[in-house]
């Protein structure tokens, strides 16, 4: 909880930071840019949320890795989190800001699972009226799960619908184990 709320404060403050600067959108890229390269680089992240590692040689690897290839808002915002010793912080700083660009744009992620690929128009279909019901722009992810059997479940924020076979299953399951009825008569 409380690395989350930290994370939620850095990541408010570098967008306003990058909002009055008129650089919100690089820093978003920047942001996805960064939350990607941590994600697939294990090692960077064990090397940078180190505490034995001095922060002379982190602030050396960040600007090797991303002097040129970052806004400066960005590289400056990485070397005051070093400073600040908030190294382990930096993951949850990235996905917070990314959330604070999607809220303050108007989009929202929508989490479609089914049991097999759906085709692009379906998904376009969905897309649409998700859109028009939520007055939101809508990304529409598919996770494909064949252990729901059939149907769908759809989850945007904290709306979740859930039309599968399983799921009517395991209502059907409850249902009949609060059953009422007298087995003897």
């Amino acid at each position: 909880m409380k690395k989350t709320k930290l994370s939620g404060r850095y990541a408010t403050a570098l967008y306003a930071f990058a909002l009055e600067q008129k650089n919100e959108e690089t820093v978003f890229n920047d942001m996805q840019l960064l939350t990607q390269v941590f994600r697939e680089n294990r090692d960077l992240r064990v090397i940078i949320e180190s505490p034995i590692m001095p922060a002379e040689k982190k602030e050396a690897i960040f600007h090797a890795l991303f002097q040129g290839k970052v806004n400066e808002i960005t590289l400056q915002f990485l070397l005051l989190i070093i400073k600040k010793r908030r190294e382990p912080a930096l993951t949850d700083i990235f996905e917070n800001y990314v959330q604070c660009y999607y809220r303050n744009h108007n989009i929202k992620i929508a989490k479609i699972t089914t049991a097999t690929e759906m085709d692009e128009k379906l998904m376009a279909e969905i897309k649409a009226i998700l859109e028009e019901q939520t007055h939101s722009t809508i990304i529409l992810n598919q996770v494909v799960n064949p252990k729901i059997i059939g149907g769908i479940i759809l989850h945007v924020d904290d709306f979740l619908f859930d039309a599968s076979i399983i799921g009517k299953i395991n209502k059907l399951r409850a249902e009949f184990s609060h059953n009422l009825y007298q087995t003897n008569f």
